[in-house]
């Protein structure tokens, strides 16, 4: 194992090479994306993967004229520093630098925008104290389509994370609170319904009205005011307020390639029931280092600078496909790692997950905790069609057990809510239950993870129930 000593002195120099190469590790496909697509700009030694062969070679003069933007460029051959992501992309992070080099255009947009994933992640961590509802409601969000409507049926969503209908329809109610008005619903009705009731004008002549849109797309307007018991002065007045309702909310927000969560590893199911974890290819930039035309350029050029540049341009070149290489295999170590240590969550759901934290991951794969911290930085596993981030496999053990604490709150969720008002069970109760399951939890740690879930003490829900309360 390598280690880095400091002696008095000496000190460690960090090249603009490793440094970046650090940061690449972060970044995001399509941060990743972007950057070497600048890189193929600047560079006139690196060329895709996929246009290898294609079309006429380079020839000197692509070469001189690479030379001449370098020149006004100011002369600098390295990869510019990577500026960090701001707002709602640092917040999602916690606090994590994520950098990224874009294109001076798509820079400018986005400098100014903020993301709907952001945004509505934003509000969720400050309207949301609840661990679970907050994991279902941040799924929710990266189910959005680009308008704002929850693109898969809800029912199939929480099968898939394991939870009640009841819990999913909870996080959807929430996340429908937010702005913009009309978010994540699951039609064109529900969508300007959640608008009008926002602005209290979701009357029974209203809900009428909503209810039969397709009158309104034939203009029958005397059908629509005989069904809402109204003239056709008020059905105008109607009318006129539904058209100043946004049909789509999340156009409001510009696209932002960066925070589209698309796996970067995808995890399968095998016929012996095992898991394979490969990267996903249609993430990975292919480039290569043109050496037949390094070789071409090398013959022809006389002048000190020109020379100077295409060696700056040799050593580039083989940093970047070294870099791309490497940052290829971390995260599909890591990723492997995280499959292996919670193979049970992919087998069974979120009742199964396991305790992880950076440093079992870090321990496990030889690499230090700063580096897996890098490695699950924007970047996610795709299984099953569902696709997380691979942060949400993070999370720590109860204080008695090996048990992810995520895992027994979700637990304690499914039994109370199973209670029937002769059998509520006490936090001793709870506790008996969980042991029997070989889930070794105090009656203290039962108490505060209600509490955590905003769950009232059994003599609460005894009560309640009794009254028919929810």
């Amino acid at each position: 194992m390598q280690r880095l000593e400091m002696h008095q002195g000496q000190s460690l120099t960090m090249t603009p090479q490793l440094v970046q190469s650090i940061k690449l590790l972060q970044l995001s496909h399509a941060e990743l994306t972007a950057y070497v697509e600048a890189e193929l700009e600047r560079n006139p030694l690196l060329q895709e993967a996929e246009a290898h062969g294609d079309g006429p070679p380079p020839s000197l003069a692509d070469f001189l004229r690479a030379r001449r933007r370098y020149a006004e460029s100011g002369g600098r051959m390295v990869p510019a520093p990577l500026s960090p992501r701001s707002g709602a992309a640092e917040a999602s992070s916690r606090g994590a630098a994520s950098h990224s080099e874009l294109k001076p255009e798509l820079e400018a947009i986005l400098a100014g925008a903020q993301t709907l994933t952001g945004h509505l992640e934003a509000q969720l961590d400050l309207a949301c104290a609840d661990p679970r509802l907050r994991e279902i409601g941040r799924h929710l969000i990266h189910s959005l389509d680009e308008a704002g409507y929850l693109a898969e049926e809800l029912e199939r969503v929480a099968e898939r994370l394991g939870v009640s209908s009841d819990c999913a329809e909870a996080a959807l109610r929430l996340l429908q609170t937010f702005e913009p008005s009309g978010i994540a619903a699951r039609n064109l009705r529900e969508c300007l319904e959640i608008q009008l009731r926002e602005r209290d004008r979701l009357d029974p002549a209203m809900q009428i009205l909503l209810s039969r849109l397709d009158l309104v797309a034939r203009h029958d307007f005397d059908a629509l005011g005989r069904l809402c018991n109204v003239d056709a002065e008020d059905l105008a007045g109607m009318l006129a307020e539904i058209r100043s309702l946004e049909p789509k909310p999340g156009l409001s927000f510009a696209p932002a390639p960066v925070d589209v969560l698309v796996p970067d590893v995808l995890v399968r199911k095998g016929a012996d029931g095992g898991f394979s974890v490969e990267l996903n290819p249609d993430t990975l930039p292919r480039i290569l280092l043109d050496r037949s035309y390094y070789a071409h350029v090398a013959k022809a050029v006389r002048k000190t600078e020109d020379k100077n540049f295409l060696s700056d341009c040799l050593q580039s070149a083989s940093w970047l496909t070294r870099s791309l290489d490497q940052r290829a295999r971390t995260i599909l170590t890591v990723a492997s790692e995280i499959v292996r240590q919670q193979e049970g969550f992919f087998r069974d759901g979120i009742a199964a997950l396991r305790p992880m934290t950076l440093r079992s991951v870090a321990e496990a794969v030889g690499l230090h905790e700063s580096t897996i911290c890098r490695v699950v930085a924007n970047k996610a596993l795709g299984s099953g069609g569902v696709t997380y981030p691979m942060k949400f496999f993070l999370n720590a053990a109860t204080g008695e057990g090996e048990h992810a604490a995520r895992a027994v709150r979700h637990r304690i969720r499914r039994l109370i809510d199973a209670e029937t008002p002769d059998h509520v069970l006490s936090d001793e109760a709870l506790a008996r239950v969980l042991k029997a399951e070989g889930i070794d939890v105090a009656r203290r740690t039962i108490a505060k993870y209600r509490e955590v879930l905003h769950i009232p003490s059994s003599a609460e829900r005894r009560r309640r129930k009794r009254f028919g309360m929810s």
